[in-house]
């Protein structure tokens, strides 16, 4: 019998390239492809408010700025972006700063990666014209390894099933999306690095209390302090994996980061309601297929990086420009070497800041990990910081990600 309650189908239509997440990847992905007349779709499960205002991490390597305005997309980021030069790390009750830009001749930029999303969906929507669905529900891939892939949703709107056929899927959809779980699981099963440390998040109503990154490596637990603004300030506390928030009261919080952050000669911290409190689990992942058929995966679908040297955004970036070069060349002329050559290129580069993330989480947590051994390596390593002009070239470069511009050139 004809159930009148069940949606009607939308007859299928085709699109070149169906991206699946609307982050940073999947949006500066999009933005490629529309400026090179490739037409494509962006699917994105959460509503344009949410990923406009979603918080995540701001600190921007400059040859993501630098890449980012040559195609266009940076006029407001650099327009309206602090830029950071120099960390402070706080050990031992002394302060030392550390000038990575003299060093390495490049900055960081402080752009909190809601605007640069809020940017990248008005270049792509608004201003150009693109396909952007928010709010689907229940979306499916299917045939990723064949020629002839598709990508299923359900209209938020009419609660009609749709399905496009494409070319080509996208998968940045994060760690928890769909695009993922699509590869088979003997793929899928990404090589993981857990730290057993949580980190208590915050945002509070305060102004920064230093003009740059602060790390404080302390016995009783690593705390940062990074700027988001004029009036507010992130703010990091070492704590249990898998602590409740709710454990850490506004007195709580500002004691444990006055002991932590406090050194010789430093300002006080200004206190200021905390506006966010959340924990976050340390932990790494690398999925070692990042192309399986017409399935690219970019982003945080493919890789995670802890928090713990802001690298994740950046990766995305490079994850997106590479697979969007590669697309444009395909479609311009048949060239298949970039898609051929995506993955390898994009895991180099993924390793290669997993390995500093796990040396720097050494030297930030080792202190107050309660292993004499590591705890020595921790000073050891902060003192040839400072005693080595090798290992602080090497620093530098590293925690800039001065190379990445390099490797998407060779990529071309």
């Amino acid at each position: 019998m004809f159930d009148s309650s069940a949606p009607v189908p939308v007859p299928a239509r085709r699109v070149p390239v169906v991206i699946v997440g609307a982050g940073p990847a999947g949006l500066t992905l999009a933005n490629v492809l529309r400026d090179a007349s490739v037409d494509c779709v962006v699917l994105e499960t959460e509503s344009r408010e949410f990923v406009e205002t979603r918080p995540r991490a701001g600190f921007i390597e400059e040859w993501v700025v630098r890449a980012l305005s040559a195609r266009g997309l940076a006029d407001r980021l650099v327009e309206r972006a602090q830029t950071h030069s120099e960390c402070e790390f706080r050990f031992g009750g002394e302060r030392r700063r550390f000038r990575y830009a003299e060093i390495s001749g490049h900055r960081h930029f402080l752009y909190p990666q809601p605007l640069l999303v809020t940017d990248l969906v008005r270049l792509y929507a608004d201003e150009k014209g693109g396909a952007v669905q928010f709010g689907v529900r229940d979306v499916e891939l299917h045939a990723v390894d064949t020629e002839d892939p598709a990508v299923s949703y359900t209209d938020p709107a009419t609660g009609a099933r749709v399905r496009i056929d494409c070319d080509v899927v996208a998968g940045c959809d994060g760690a928890r999306g769909v695009s993922r779980a699509a590869l088979p699981p003997e793929r899928a099963e990404p090589a993981r690095l857990d730290y057993g440390i949580g980190w208590l998040a915050l945002l509070a109503e305060a102004p920064p209390s230093s003009d740059c990154v602060v790390f404080g490596v302390h016995p009783r637990g690593f705390a940062a302090h990074m700027a988001r603004g004029p009036e507010v300030t992130r703010y990091y506390l070492e704590c249990p994996p898998g602590d409740d928030p709710e454990n850490w009261s506004h007195e709580r919080v500002w004691a444990e980061l006055h002991e932590r952050l406090s050194a010789s000669g430093a300002p006080p911290l200004t206190e200021g309601r905390l506006i966010e409190k959340r924990v976050l689990g340390m932990h790494n992942y690398v999925v070692r297929t990042m192309a399986y058929g017409r399935l690219f995966l970019a982003g945080d679908a493919a890789h995670l990086v802890a928090p713990i040297a802001a690298k994740g955004l950046n990766l995305a970036v490079f994850d997106a420009l590479l697979l969007g070069d590669a697309l444009v060349a395909f479609y311009a002329g048949g060239d298949t070497a970039g898609l051929r050559g995506y993955a390898g290129a994009c895991l180099q580069r993924v390793w290669e800041y997993q390995e500093f993330s796990q040396w720097f989480c050494e030297l930030l947590h080792g202190p107050s990990s309660g292993d004499a051994f590591r705890a020595g390596m921790a000073a050891s390593r902060i003192r040839r910081l400072f005693d080595s002009p090798a290992a602080a070239s090497a620093f530098a470069e590293a925690y800039i990600g001065a190379t990445s511009e390099r490797h998407l050139l060779a990529s071309k």
